[in-house]
């Protein structure tokens, strides 16, 4: 039986739990406890989870975040998301496509009768922004309801094992994701006048100013007297040929299967997307023990930060510049991807492709924000914040800290003593959703004395956590105190490695010529696992850029409390390259060697709309024939109508019409109508299932059954 479950890693734990048996077509497989039944697939070398019923094409995972239904199958006899639904004791899965549309279902049924909860705030999302937000109100006593459809809070902090940038006063700078998320949630949990519903889906904000939730499997109404839309953000999607195959899909899902289920969804990696989102997670891959082929950005520069790029390169992983892709290859599953260079109008340039083998390809292309709830909430009158992503894409740090505002601004709408948002909470935020700012030159020292640390960090960045952490006070950064970037005071270092082991981009290096100046020994900081690395190996170095420096000799290996599960790596190395290294190769180059022959698919199947399979091409001929109505596209293609309610596809759709030569004022968008997700017609009606009605409401007001909002 294939196992494709994570063994060991540097920085979270394996659980252990007794297995837990289901059935996959009628074959005994085992699960985690508490697993996601397409984790559970994943583990056991399962990536097809049916096929499509139009055309019968394969089907995988895409968002693993209940966002589309991709990974939808049967189980005990329920049509379900297999990405949001735990695996139970002696479940029998199947795929969707091979079973009756219509389960067996009791006639009898019990029905309870539809709540109206009544709160002061209602909080949609239990991410870094809504968490924030509600400790604000919780501090001011506001009587606040977290509604989130996972099973634990923290949002996509819960998937990030690095450590963020930023400042450690504004937003735990230097902590990783995962601990921020602990962070928070024990914060919300400490508050009495603050409720969570877990497992709960936020369905449509109704002209009664009231909003519909599904709390485990209970329809449930709230009306809140304000409402905050932290909902975050959903990955955008990419058209190219292949780019349905079960193989291709979001960072996010190749995050939530490594770093919350540790399942090793992949042997080799293709990143599409040079942005943070890219970046790190191929990163987190490398961390899991998964060759990562390549990556490719379409703009001449990557747009994530610099440090996280310079992170792969002296990691050994290739980085395309100006490329895009243009085929995922495969029959049944994706196989290879084929890459090409682009020219200044961003079209693939003849003859400069290359192929690779891969057997995931992961789109990182951007983020769209989950902004419905905030604009039906101002169609229809109700008072609404938005706050993190829901309201403007940027870092998860500027997220916690634009939550923390509209908490303040919320608490004094409602009437709490709580004072004017302090101004510099303004700029402060502000500073934490800036861009990437200007490259220099790295500045290399050149004494040959004493103990010292070396900064590889050369882009303007919201980051500062070195300067706070060196006991010294030893590390400065001139000008603004978080966009600059850090110096060192001469004579100040006790060569404590403090600064080495908090830097998020691991660009920090410490070298000690205490002992000589024909040589140097270089602390420096490897979040591998100590299996990876031991006293007495040789490793190759490499700058900054990735280029190879040398190879030298491993003198020691610790791993300091700390350090927080980074390990500090000192090596012995001459004078004439210590200071340039900037880190040790991971991967072997020939990981990242192309294919001898180039492949690219020959079938026309630039699919636009997933769930209802719906091409490219169907769309361009109807956009020639004058048609300018996303909604007229919709009711003739079925474009936009699957199951993921258009999530995906509308911004795909309007990207064709500007190929086409249409501005996007002449064309009527989609109209967003209820519901947000899919729900059973019986959750309407009040059938009883699972643990039954909602029980634990005070200090929530509850109000009679059957008030609107439906």
């Amino acid at each position: 039986m294939p196992d494709f479950r994570i063994r060991e890693h540097p920085v979270l734990a394996i659980p252990e739990s007794p297995p837990v048996p289901f059935f996959w077509q009628g074959r005994e497989l085992f699960a985690r406890e508490g697993e996601m039944i397409a984790s559970a697939l994943f583990a056991n070398g399962i990536r097809v989870f049916g096929h499509h019923t139009k055309d019968r094409a394969p089907l995988g995972i895409f968002c693993a975040n209940g966002q589309c239904a991709q990974c939808s199958v049967m189980a005990d006899g329920l049509a379900v998301k297999s990405c949001m639904v735990p695996v139970k004791p002696g479940m029998r899965v199947e795929p969707l496509s091979d079973r009756p549309l219509l389960p067996d279902v009791p006639f009898e049924m019990t029905f309870h009768p539809i709540q109206t909860v009544e709160v002061e705030c209602l909080v949609l999302g239990g991410g870094p922004a809504g968490l924030s937000a509600a400790v604000e109100l919780g501090k001011a006593g506001v009587g606040v309801l977290i509604v989130d459809d996972k099973h634990a809070l923290g949002g996509k902090l819960v998937l990030q094992t690095h450590k963020f940038f930023g400042s450690i006063e504004a937003c735990h700078a230097g902590t990783r994701g995962i601990d921020i998320a602990e962070r928070l949630e024990n914060e919300v949990r400490g508050f009495e006048s603050i409720r969570v519903w877990m497992d709960s889906v936020a369905l449509a904000v109704f002209a009664d100013r009231k909003v519909g939730v599904l709390r485990q499997g209970h329809y449930v109404v709230v009306r809140p007297q304000v409402l905050l839309v932290a909902t975050g953000a959903r990955e955008k999607s990419l058209v190219f040929k292949g780019n349905t195959l079960p193989g291709v899909y979001g960072a996010g899902a190749f995050q939530t299967l490594v770093n919350r289920d540790l399942v090793r969804p992949s042997e080799r990696l293709f990143v599409i997307g040079g942005g943070n989102v890219g970046l790190i997670a191929a990163y987190h891959a490398l961390q899991a023990g998964i060759e990562v082929v390549g990556l490719c950005e379409a703009l001449p520069e990557c747009g994530g930060y610099k440090v996280h790029k310079d992170k792969l390169h002296r990691m050994g992983v290739p980085i395309y510049t100006s490329h895009s892709v243009v085929s995922a290859n495969g029959s049944k599953e994706v196989e290879s991807v084929t890459i090409a260079r682009l020219d200044p109008s961003w079209r693939s340039i003849p003859g400069t492709e290359r192929t690779f083998a891969c057997d995931t390809i992961l789109v990182a292309v951007g983020l769209d924000p989950c902004d419905e709830f905030l604009k039906k909430a101002k169609e229809y009158g109700l008072p609404v914040y938005g706050a993190g992503d829901a309201e403007e894409i940027a870092e998860a740090s500027a997220a916690m800290f634009t939550g923390k505002i509209r908490g303040l601004q919320i608490a004094k709408a409602l009437g709490r003593d709580v004072g004017e948002v302090p101004p510099e909470w303004h700029k402060t935020a502000e500073v934490l959703k800036s861009r990437p700012g200007a490259t220099v030159t790295e500045e290399i020292p050149s004494e040959r004395s004493g103990v010292f640390p070396v900064f590889h960090c050369s882009q303007e960045i919201p980051c500062n956590p070195c300067t706070s952490i060196c006991p010294q006070h030893a590390i400065r950064i001139e000008g603004d105190e978080i966009l600059g970037l850090p110096t060192f005071v001469r004579d100040g270092c006790i060569g404590c490695e403090q600064c080495v082991a908090i830097c998020p981009g691991l660009a920090v290096t410490l070298v000690d010529y205490r002992k000589g100046a024909d040589e140097a020994t270089v602390t420096i900081p490897f979040e591998f696992t100590r299996q990876r690395i031991k006293e007495g190996d040789t490793v190759t170095v490499l700058d900054t850029d990735g280029n190879v420096l040398g190879n030298v000799p491993v003198t020691k290996v610790r791993e300091p409390k700390f350090a927080d599960h980074a390990l500090m790596v000192q090596v012995k190395a001459p004078a004439e390259f210590a200071t340039l290294i900037a880190g040790i190769r991971v991967q072997e180059p020939w990981v990242g060697e192309p294919l001898e022959e180039m492949i690219e698919r020959i079938e026309d199947d630039e699919i636009v709309c997933r769930c209802e399979r719906v091409t490219a091409g169907e769309i361009r001929s109807l956009i020639r024939t004058g048609l300018r109505d996303l909604n007229e596209l919709k009711g003739l293609t079925r474009a936009g109508m699957g199951a993921c309610g258009g999530k995906t596809c509308p911004n795909l759709m309007k990207r064709l019409f500007r190929e086409e030569g249409v501005a996007l004022a002449e064309v009527t968008d989609l109209t967003q109508r209820p519901l947000i997700m899919e729900v059973p017609l019986g959750a309407f009606a009040g059938v009883v299932t699972g643990t039954g009605p909602v029980r634990d409401v005070p200090p929530i007001h509850t109000v009679a059954a059957h008030e609107g909002g439906v």
